[in-house]
């Protein structure tokens, strides 16, 4: 009777291994993740502000990640490709991409063929840093500020055009945002890229554009672009006379460009938030936080839920730019 009773509690002994080993799995391989290198899809070529800030956080984030982080540029359709790929790939956590306002809100918004749904195909991991956008004028245009701007404009509708990275791009659609509320007629003049774009705008060959700060600052300091009005949350300490779009009565356009992390849909939020902590921590290194504001950018570095939100926002905003502006691709 004692046998029986013995093999009877081995038996339960041993079934509760087992599960307490079968619970405990989940846990185990989240722990160990990542146990390769994890890579970073950057969907821009190289050079711009997107991989500049990938690459700084790629190269800090070992430590805090306890792994490799390896950034691969898939550069085209404004974006989209490399957009795409991170969307169709396995939510393992090997494959993040590089999240921004073109990718996630301007470009779908415009084109009814983006291969992907940015509002259901990511997982939203980390805004890691924003960046102002700048409305600059070539020296030759007749405005220094932006009341004589916003006159000039006014007085002579179409007569002044403007020049962009691309239709869709984040520099058309604020610009088409400004023109919607500011009741302003300005000729959009695309270009293959942002540095074409501004090339050609302090050549004087077009007579403004709507930038990215860390591009056309440069051009700034040295005269060949004047500054009118900035897309930040307040004034900024390299142009203190320019104004914000909030302060000549424009919040809405008051949006600056994004630089985040998102994964497939379905990424485990165990891994979400072991990648958002590893760049908050990474962040932290002042050598991290002073090559990420060099490029003009701010740092934000907020929850999963944040940058959900902020996504989404940037969508609608966008969406109905495209709508009242009935703007094609064509």
């Amino acid at each position: 009777m004692q046998r029986r009773t013995f093999v009877k509690s081995g038996l339960a002994h041993g079934a509760l291994g087992v599960s307490l080993a079968l619970g405990a799995m989940p846990l185990v391989f989240a722990q160990a993740w990542p146990t390769k290198p994890v890579r970073l899809v950057v969907p821009f070529a190289p050079g711009g502000t997107t991989d500049i800030i990938a690459r700084v956080i790629a190269e800090k984030i070992n430590g805090p990640l306890g792994g490799t982080m390896l950034v691969d540029n898939k550069a085209g359709g404004g974006g989209s490709i490399g957009a795409n790929e991170i969307a169709k790939v396995a939510p393992d956590g090997y494959n993040i991409g590089m999240a921004t306002v073109s990718t996630v809100a301007a470009n779908p918004a415009i084109n009814p063929k983006i291969p992907y749904n940015p509002a259901t195909d990511f997982t939203p991991i980390i805004n890691i840093a924003a960046t102002p956008n700048i409305i600059a004028v070539h020296p030759s245009f007749p405005a220094r500020d932006y009341k004589t701007f916003l006159a000039v404009l006014k007085a002579n509708p179409g007569k002044y055009s403007f020049s962009s990275s691309g239709t869709g791009g984040i520099g058309h659609l604020q610009m088409e945002l400004y023109k919607s509320l500011s009741g302003t007629f300005i000729t959009h003049i695309p270009y293959r890229g942002a540095g074409p774009a501004l090339n050609d705008t302090v050549a004087g060959q077009v007579p403004m554009i709507f930038d990215n700060l860390p591009s056309a600052l440069p051009f700034i300091k040295d005269g060949r672009l004047i500054p009118i009005v900035v897309a930040a949350p307040t004034r900024l300490a390299v142009l203190p006379d320019t104004p914000t779009f909030k302060e000549v009565g424009l919040e809405p356009v008051n949006r600056m460009a994004f630089y985040g992390l998102y994964g497939p849909k379905g990424l485990p939020k165990d891994i979400v938030d072991k990648i958002n902590a590893a760049v908050r921590k990474t962040v932290e290194d002042p050598i991290v936080k002073k090559r990420i504001e060099e490029t003009g950018s701010i740092i934000v570095a907020n929850t999963p839920e944040q940058f959900a939100e902020q996504m989404k926002a940037e969508l609608e905003v966008y969406k109905g730019v495209v709508a009242k502006q009935k703007l094609t691709l064509d």
